[in-house]
């Protein structure tokens, strides 16, 4: 299992880890298997979504904003991120993707996204645990 630490920099954010997760396939030498991709965080999750167009990632954030706004008034959370913790349930904490032929079975246009929602932070962290079949 490999850690990775990065930094965000804005209060919501979509950040590609594809290449991270590609280099535990490569540092494990996983030929056949698949991969476990989880953040460590509550308000923080992972998710695979569309990694061609930028705007995918814009819209994705905006539509989470309206279902989960950041009025937290009448939240009983005294963090005021309860917005964060239901966005993170909703795109869940970690992702499992297939590897074969030593590569991630990812559709044409899919990547592997960290997602921010409660930012901005100076250490998240997810881990990768790769699995040979």
């Amino acid at each position: 299992m490999k850690t990775f630490t990065i930094h965000t920099e804005t209060h919501s954010a979509m950040i590609d880890i594809t290449s991270d997760v590609k280099q535990v396939i490569q540092e494990n030498g996983i030929k056949e298997g698949f991969v476990i991709v989880q953040s460590l965080h509550t308000t923080a999750g992972i998710t695979v979504n569309e990694n061609a167009d930028p705007d995918v990632v814009i819209d994705f954030l905006r539509r989470l904003d309206e279902v989960y706004p950041w009025e937290h008034q009448q939240d009983l959370h005294m963090e005021g991120n309860t917005a964060a913790h239901l966005k993170t349930s909703t795109v869940g904490p970690s992702q499992t993707i297939l590897v074969s032929n030593g590569k991630l079975v990812l559709g044409t246009w899919q990547g592997i996204y960290f997602c921010e929602f409660d930012g901005p932070r100076r250490n998240r962290s997810f881990v990768v645990k790769g699995v040979q079949a």
